[in-house]
């Protein structure tokens, strides 16, 4: 047990340390403090000693150097268990402190600023603080560490509630989330630098998370699960107006619909099972969208995703209600809209407001058995400009707004895929396979079980056609034009079967795999 007798507070951050500070000071504790926090303290009635005048040395180098001094870090370090360590204490007449009270300069907050400068990130760069964080946090047996405003109720409720002094037990875990604190901090420093030389692969990379909520359950339901954000990310966009917590799977799968949404600026509805669109539809109104979306699979959005661009209106709200939807997701809902889908016990409805201010990171990361693997994340958009038409026959101004629907579908398809759409909804989707012909027989037998007809659609696909038989199958099947990437050694078989069919096709120059 651990009797706190003396302290040391500095902060940048000061909510709640006039309470906490008065706290300490009725409880006996000697407060000594450096700067802007003595200033603080005095100016607030709260006793409080200058770290300067105990330890005889002025602050200097513009605040550079307060703390780092024998006297200080002597006080914190020295285990009271060791007497060869209390006699050093004696002999050059070292206080011991048993509480560091420090949270860092801002340096998160300064760089998360649009106009901020290098200098000022260098500046907001503590040296001081991380060493008394760490001393004490390695002292932890003899020495309490709070690193962050939020750790003061439960400090003064041990306090009080522990009169011999706080356990081991509690003294560790304070230790162990000042650690976290000081080796996020150092890794926000290095990405930030790293970031500077525009190395977006550095040879040590740092991650640093931030844990928001834990997750209903992970992949399945035996295993656990929990959600996490950046450092300096750390608002959640949406907010889980109804229902359950989310799922590991409900994550994900929501994070899938949102990729896609996101891209369009016209009204649409995207429906989504495991990570793979089940239909998609835009540029109608809400209800005619939700209905050719639920129309294109009408047995696979069981159980799944519905997400839209736009606010739920009651129409729409009265449709699905009538069916087992996991989520919905959408800027928002109408009042209405909101009691209709509520009345459903295990629906969760998740409000997004900006849509457009979600920002998805420049890399993505996945772990494998041997590692991590990093990349760019993959937001290249495909402009009309970009497409290189292959074939003697030319698509037309409304072709080309189809061909570009389909494509963004496309991407957000699990590999090997391909899509069949006709007036901006889809038709028939194959996802997945181990083979572009499989995921094409997939696509087209999903089209003829729920009556879409396939004469004058238009397909899309991930990847380039290896071979000449997806497109022999897709004219087949009715399509009126092609859009992929192109870059087979046989593409010129693919634009001789488009040719001999009389349909057009459209490389793109850029293939869009979704492992």
């Amino acid at each position: 047990m651990k009797k706190i007798k003396r302290a040391i507070i500095s902060v940048s951050d000061k909510s709640g340390l006039k309470e906490f500070s008065q706290t300490l000071s009725s409880n006996g504790v000697e407060i000594y403090s450096t700067g802007g926090t003595l200033k603080f303290l005095l100016d607030n009635g709260i006793e409080a000693k200058s770290i300067e005048g105990y330890t005889g040395f002025p602050e200097m180098l513009d605040g550079r150097v307060k703390t780092l001094h024998p006297k200080i870090h002597g006080g914190i370090l020295a285990r009271r268990d060791n007497a060869g360590h209390m006699q050093n204490l004696e002999d050059h007449g070292i206080f011991e402190f048993d509480l560091v009270c420090i949270n860092l300069y801002p340096f998160e907050a300064v760089i998360s600023k649009p106009d901020f400068s290098f200098e000022d990130a260098i500046e907001n760069i503590d040296i001081g603080g991380p060493s008394m964080i760490r001393a004490a946090a390695k002292n932890y047996q003899h020495v309490a560490v709070l690193v962050d405003p939020s750790q003061y109720p439960e400090f003064i409720t041990q306090l009080e509630k522990e009169k011999d002094g706080l356990s081991s037990e509690f003294l560790f875990e304070l230790a162990v989330y000042a650690f976290n604190r000081t080796g996020s901090y150092d890794a926000i420093i290095s990405n930030y630098l790293n970031g500077l030389r525009g190395d977006y692969f550095p040879q040590t990379l740092n991650l640093t998370l931030n844990k928001q909520q834990s997750l209903r359950y992970g992949e399945n339901p035996h295993q656990k699960a929990a959600f996490y954000t950046t450092a300096l990310n750390r608002n959640i966009p949406w907010e889980c107006l109804h229902g359950k917590e989310l799922s590991y799977n409900n994550m994900l799968d929501l994070d899938s619909a949102l990729r896609v949404i996101m891209e369009f600026d016209s009204p649409m509805c995207a429906i989504f099972k495991h990570t793979n669109p089940c239909g998609l539809a835009a540029g109608q109104s809400q209800v005619e969208n939700l209905n050719a979306a639920l129309k294109a699979d009408p047995v696979s959005f069981f159980g799944g995703i519905v997400a839209f661009n736009e606010i739920v209106q009651k129409e729409t709200a009265e449709i699905l209600g009538k069916e087992f939807i996991e989520i919905i997701v959408a800027p928002d809902f109408e009042k209405q809209a909101f009691d209709i889908l509520s009345a459903k016990k295990n629906i969760r409805l998740v409000k997004i407001p900006d849509l457009k201010s979600i920002k998805y990171p420049a890399l993505e990361i996945k772990s494998s058995s041997f590692g991590f693997l990093l990349q760019e994340t993959d937001r290249n958009i495909i402009a009309p400009k970009n497409i290189s038409v292959v074939t003697r026959v030319k698509p037309e101004v409304g072709d080309i707004e189809e061909l570009m629907f389909a494509f963004e579908v496309v991407k957000s398809i699990k590999s090997n895929a391909v899509v069949f759409t006709r007036n901006k909804k889809t038709l028939g989707i194959g996802a997945g396979q181990m083979s572009r012909i499989d995921s094409m027989e997939i696509a087209i037998s999903k089209a003829a079980k729920f009556n879409h007809d396939l004469k004058g659609s238009y397909l899309a696909s991930d990847a380039f056609f290896p071979f000449s038989d997806t497109v022999e199958r897709a004219v087949q099947a009715g399509v009126k034009g092609i859009i992929q990437p192109g870059g087979s050694m046989r593409d010129e078989d693919s634009i001789k079967a488009a040719d001999d069919a009389g349909i057009f096709m459209v490389f793109t120059g850029l293939r869009h795999f979704r492992h």
